[in-house]
């Protein structure tokens, strides 16, 4: 029922701003958005196959017969969404919904393929219709930003989950693994744990290769001295967890103490200065201006933090070219990092809600520098 009930409010916020832009309807195909309207949980995947029709009074949805029942058990008899699965293209099923509702006003998600939006608007013209279709420019992922309870719960438990995997690979790590070993350990951990999917493809990177910040993982054998990076996350009922751990397999060196204090301090400056409406690229500055102090300015070179939610990178953000303020319940990673080629890399990522009061992270895991492998 609550899940239900957050999903009404966000209708009505989807509504509110129709009516403010004076649209009569809206055209909604992206999952993450239509997931977040319906409450269908575990229901999409990486299949662009379903379309939403939404007025001022009624709720449609297309699907076709591979998710139709599955959306029918997910949503319950008194949904009020009428869900179909017409045997018919999309543009056209929409094209019909125009007609019938007599909508002259049409927004349609901007994301939306160049191939449906031109096939849904020659539908219209076919049936006589002349109606405006303004874009709706990253409005529903902008809705999106601000969590409800509902969500921050999904996303705590997701990094419960990533943030017990880090305690169990920790006493894994041995000298004599590779990257693949590492990443098939943490990820089976994961999903034996209450994961139901990977927030992302794992990143496990040793050694040199921890200097490529999204490296890939393979069959590079861990060594003793080595730093390892691991960036990966649960998901779990469609939401996402994000964490970054770097770990030394035996005592690390004087210089990888350093350079990984350097970065823990950029991460702890940014935590504290992180609170609703700071602006996304000021924190970001924080982290590029402890780095460059510490003589590593030209190694730390990706944004500080993103948006995790439904989607593991989404609005907000802490990036440079992030000009807004952020709201409160905005969940957003902070991960600042430096990676030296050739030699190692370092990043500590921590995944929480911004505040009123401040940054909250979800993340448990102690930012200090983990020794493992002895």
């Amino acid at each position: 029922m609550a899940e239900a009930d957050a999903c009404a409010r966000r209708v009505e916020r989807l509504r509110s701003l129709m009516a403010e832009r004076g649209y009569d309807a809206a055209v909604l195909r992206n999952n993450a958005d239509l997931r977040w309207l319906t409450g269908a949980e575990r229901t999409f995947d990486d299949e662009v196959a379903h379309t939403a029709f939404v007025t001022g009074d009624r709720l449609w949805l297309h699907t076709d017969s591979r998710y139709f029942g599955t959306f029918q058990d997910r949503l319950g008899e008194d949904t009020c969404w009428q869900i179909d699965m017409d045997v018919i293209d999309p543009a056209d099923w929409a094209a019909e919904r125009v007609v019938e509702t007599r909508s002259r006003v049409v927004a349609v998600e901007d994301s939306c393929d160049l191939a449906f939006f031109d096939a849904f608007n020659a539908a219209c013209s076919s049936a006589s219709v002349a109606c405006l279709m303004p874009r709706l420019h990253g409005d529903v992922a902008t809705l999106r930003i601000v969590k409800d309870s509902e969500e921050i719960e999904l996303m705590r438990h997701a990094q419960g989950i990533t943030d017990a995997a880090f305690e169990h690979i920790c006493g894994y790590i041995r000298p004599g693994l590779t990257e693949q070993q590492i990443r098939l350990e943490l990820e089976s951990y994961m999903f034996a744990n209450g994961a139901d999917a990977l927030s992302f493809p794992s990143i496990i990177a040793t050694g040199a290769n921890g200097a490529n910040p999204h490296a890939q993982p393979g069959e590079t054998v861990v060594q003793r001295g080595d730093l390892i990076v691991m960036d990966y996350g649960a998901g779990y009922r469609d939401y996402h967890s994000d964490m970054t751990r770097t770990v030394c397999v035996g005592e690390p060196s004087q210089e990888q103490r350093h350079v990984y204090e350097v970065v823990r301090k950029a991460h702890e400056a940014c935590a504290a200065a992180a609170k609703a409406g700071c602006i996304g690229r000021d924190i970001h500055q924080i982290a590029v201006d402890v780095i460059s102090d510490a003589g590593y300015g030209d190694y730390f070179k990706h944004g500080l933090g993103h948006g995790v939610g439904l989607e593991i990178h989404e609005l907000p953000g802490f990036g440079r070219l992030y000009d807004k303020e952020i709201p409160a319940g905005s969940v957003v990673t902070i991960e600042p990092g430096i990676y030296l080629p050739g030699k190692f890399g370092i990043r500590l990522e921590d995944c929480g809600l911004v505040s009123e009061e401040g940054y909250r992270p979800f993340t448990h895991a102690s930012h200090e520098l983990r020794v493992v492998g002895c």
